[in-house]
C-alpha cells in the first residue's frame, strides 16, 4: 500500500511561536511570550531595514540635544566672560554652525529613518499579504463554513493595518523616547547630579499611575478584538443577507442582532475605559508642561540661589525638562501601539498556521468518474460522529439522491466529495483513487458542485461564468446560458454580458442559481454535486432551474440532496439516511413498495403539498 507524504505543514509560517511551553508559569505570561515571539517572527523579512531606521533614529535624537548644549555654552560665552575679558566671537560663530549643523544632521537622520521603516513597512504588509493570500487558498473549503467572514476580514486587513504603526513608526519613536532622555538627563549629571534629578521629579507619579493603568491590558485588548470581529461578522451576515430579511419583513429582528453585537462591546469597553480615564488624568498632569516649568523653575531658583548651578544651567535644566514629558508620552502611545499589534501578529499568525489542505506528495490521476464511499465515517468535532460507515457508490451517468431529516447527514456527505473536509474514517474515491491521494487542482476539474447558497462574484457576468474555465469564448458562455434558460435574462441586461453583477446586473435568487448551472456547464466537470439547489426557488424559477439540471446532469456521476422528494423521484438510485447511517436505498419505486421510512416520508410530503394548494 502506498503511503501519503503530505505537504500541509506550517508552510511559511512562523516557527518561534512553536516551542515547548515552560510549566509552572502564569499563563498571561506564557501568551505574552508566545505573541512576541509571532510578532518577532513577522518582522524577520525587514529586520535589516528597522534596524537602519533605528539607527538614523538614534542620531537623530541625540542631535536634538545639541541646541540644548549649544544655548548653555552661548550663555556661558555672553553672561561668564569673566572681568575685563570681551565676548569672544569666533567662539559664539562656532556654537551657532554646531547648533545648525546639527538640525540640518537631525532632520536629514529623522527622514532617512522614516524612510528606512516606511520601506519596511510597505515590504511587510506584501509579504503578509501575499502569503495571506496562498494559506487562504490551501486552506479546506470547509474551514470557510467554520469560520466567521468577519474574523478572516479583520486578520487578512485590519490586522496587517495594524502593523502599520509598529512597523512604519514605532521603533524610530521608541529609539529616539529612550535615547532623548537618556541623553539629556546623562548631560545635565555632567552639569550637575541635582539638575538631572530636578528634570525626573514628577517621573516616580507617572510611572506608577502607567503600571497601574496597563494591568490586564493584552487580555482586555484580545476581549476587545474578539468583540470587534463579533460585530464585523454582525455586519457582513445583515449586509448579505438584507435582500432576504426585507422580503420576509424581519429588518427588525436583523437590526436586534447587529444592535446586541455593538452593545455588547459598547458596555465591554465603557467598562474598561471608565476606570482607566481617571489614571490617565493623573499621568497627564505629572508630565503636563505647566507642572514641569514650576517644579523646575522652583527647584532651579533653590538651586542657584545655594550656589550650586549657575542660571544658565538652571535655565538648560528647565529646557531638557520641558523636551522629556513629550519623548514619554510618545513612548506610551508607542507602547499601546505595540499591544495592539501583538494582538494583531498573534491573530495573523492564528490564521497562517491554519491547517492546509493535506496533499499527497506523488499526486495520482482517477481513471474514470465513478465514486465509491467506503466504510465512511465523519466527525466535526472529532467525538461527535456526523457519518458512520457509509457505503455508496455513484456510478458514471447516474444520478443518486441523498434523503433524510435534518442532521441526517446530507450536506456532510455533499461536502466530503469535493473535498471540503477529509473523512476521519474509510475512503472516499474518484476514479478508483483516494481523494486524498488526488491533487486539489485535479480534484476541481473533476467535481463540481452547485449549491443553494450561490455567491456571484463583483464582476462582469462573463467573468462569473468563466470562473471554472477562464478561456471559455464568447459562444460557449452563450452555449452553457442558454443550456441554463439564463442566456434571454442575461442579454435584457444593460450591457449583456459585460453587466456587473450588484451594478447593472441584479438577479433573484432564481436566476442567481442559474448562473451556478451555467458556470458549472462551462466547467463541464464529469462529477456534479447539487446541494438543494431548487429549495428556496419560487414555482416558475423551479422549473426552469429543473430543465437547467436536467442538461446539466446528462452523462455526469451526479449526487443531489433535495427536501422536495418530487425533484428527485426519477433518480437511479435514492438512499435514506438516518442519523450518519444507510437506513434504506433503492428507487422511488422500490422504496415506496418496501413501505418503510422513505414511504412514510412520501406520504407526509404529498399531504404537506395537498394541503397547501
Amino acid at each position: 500500500m502506498t503511503t501519503t507524504t503530505t505537504t500541509s505543514t506550517v508552510d511559511e509560517t512562523p516557527t518561534g511561536t512553536g516551542a515547548r511551553e515552560p510549566t509552572g508559569e502564569d499563563p498571561g505570561r506564557r501568551r505574552r511570550t508566545r505573541s512576541g515571539a509571532a510578532l518577532r517572527e513577522l518582522r524577520r523579512p525587514v529586520a535589516r531595514l528597522t534596524r537602519l531606521g533605528v539607527v538614523f533614529g538614534a542620531l537623530g535624537a541625540l542631535t536634538t540635544l545639541v541646541p540644548f548644549a549649544g544655548l548653555a555654552e552661548l550663555g556661558r560665552a555672553l553672561l561668564e566672560p569673566g572681568a575685563g575679558r570681551p565676548v569672544d566671537g569666533g567662539e559664539l560663530a562656532l556654537i551657532a554652525a554646531v547648533v545648525v549643523a546639527a538640525l540640518v544632521v537631525g532632520w536629514l537622520a529623522g527622514g532617512l529613518a522614516l524612510w528606512f521603516t516606511h520601506q519596511a513597512d510597505a515590504r511587510l504588509q506584501t509579504i503578509l499579504r501575499r502569503r495571506m493570500v496562498r494559506r487562504l487558498g490551501a486552506v479546506p473549503l470547509g474551514w470557510y463554513s467554520d469560520t466567521m467572514s468577519g474574523q478572516v476580514r479583520k486578520a487578512a486587513q485590519d490586522d496587517i493595518d495594524d502593523l502599520h504603526h509598529l512597523v512604519a513608526h514605532h521603533d524610530v519613536e521608541l529609539t529616539g523616547a529612550i535615547v532623548l532622555p537618556v541623553a539629556g538627563v546623562a548631560y545635565l549629571c555632567w552639569l550637575d547630579w541635582r539638575l538631572a534629578l530636578l528634570a525626573v521629579a514628577t517621573l516616580p507619579i507617572y510611572l506608577v499611575a502607567y503600571a497601574w493603568m496597563m494591568r490586564g491590558f493584552a487580555d482586555k485588548m484580545r476581549q476587545m478584538d474578539a468583540g470587534f470581529a463579533k460585530v464585523s461578522a454582525a455586519i457582513v451576515e445583515f449586509v448579505h443577507g438584507i435582500t432576504v430579511v426585507k422580503v420576509f419583513g424581519q429588518v427588525g429582528r436583523a437590526h436586534d442582532s447587529y444592535r446586541r453585537a455593538v452593545d455588547e462591546y459598547g458596555q465591554r469597553y465603557a467598562g474598561w475605559v471608565r476606570p482607566v480615564l481617571r489614571l490617565e488624568a493623573l499621568t497627564s498632569m505629572a508630565l503636563s508642561a505647566p507642572v514641569i516649568a514650576v517644579v523646575s523653575l522652583a527647584g532651579g531658583i533653590w538651586f542657584t540661589a545655594r550656589g550650586w548651578v549657575t542660571p544658565v544651567e538652571a535655565l538648560t535644566e528647565v529646557l531638557v525638562a520641558l523636551v522629556i514629558p513629550t519623548t514619554l508620552l510618545t513612548l506610551n502611545n508607542g507602547l499601546t501601539a505595540q499591544r495592539k499589534a501583538v494582538a494583531a501578529a498573534e491573530r495573523i499568525v492564528t490564521l497562517l498556521r491554519t491547517p492546509s489542505l493535506p496533499v499527497a506528495e506523488h499526486p495520482e490521476e482517477p481513471d474514470g468518474h465513478h465514486v465509491e464511499f467506503a466504510d465512511v465515517s465523519f466527525s466535526y468535532d472529532g467525538t461527535e460522529p456526523v457519518l458512520s460507515h457509509v457505503d455508496l457508490e455513484c456510478l458514471p451517468g447516474t444520478v443518486t439522491a441523498l434523503v433524510g431529516s435534518s442532521g441526517a447527514g446530507k450536506s456532510t456527505m455533499a461536502k466530503l466529495l469535493p473535498r471540503f473536509y477529509d473523512v476521519t474514517g474509510g475512503a472516499i474515491r474518484l476514479g478508483g483513487v483516494d481523494l486524498r491521494r488526488i491533487a486539489p487542482e485535479t480534484l476541481y476539474r473533476k467535481v463540481g458542485f452547485v449549491l443553494q447558497d450561490v455567491q456571484l462574484l463583483h464582476g462582469t457576468v462573463a467573468d462569473n461564468l468563466r470562473l471554472g474555465r477562464p478561456d471559455a469564448g464568447a459562444d460557449d458562455l452563450v452555449a452553457a446560458a442558454t443550456a441554463a434558460r439564463i442566456h434571454d435574462r442575461v442579454l435584457a441586461l444593460p450591457r449583456g454580458y459585460d453587466s456587473v453583477v450588484g451594478e447593472d446586473a441584479v438577479f433573484s435568487g432564481g436566476e442567481a442559481q442559474r448562473i451556478s448551472i451555467a458556470r458549472a456547464l462551462l466547467a463541464d466537470t464529469p462529477v456534479l454535486v447539487l446541494d438543494e439547489a431548487t429549495a428556496y426557488a419560487d414555482p416558475e424559477s423551479e422549473a426552469q432551474i429543473q430543465d437547467a439540471l436536467s442538461v446539466l446532469a446528462s452523462g455526469r456521476t451526479v449526487l443531489v440532496i433535495a427536501h422536495r422528494l418530487a425533484t428527485i423521484t426519477g433518480a437511479d438510485q435514492i438512499v435514506v439516511l438516518d442519523g450518519g447511517v444507510v437506513a434504506e436505498r433503492g428507487t422511488h419505486e422500490e422504496l415506496l413498495a418496501a413501505g418503510g421510512r422513505y414511504a412514510r416520508m412520501w406520504r407526509a410530503y404529498t399531504r404537506a403539498e395537498g394541503s397547501g394548494k
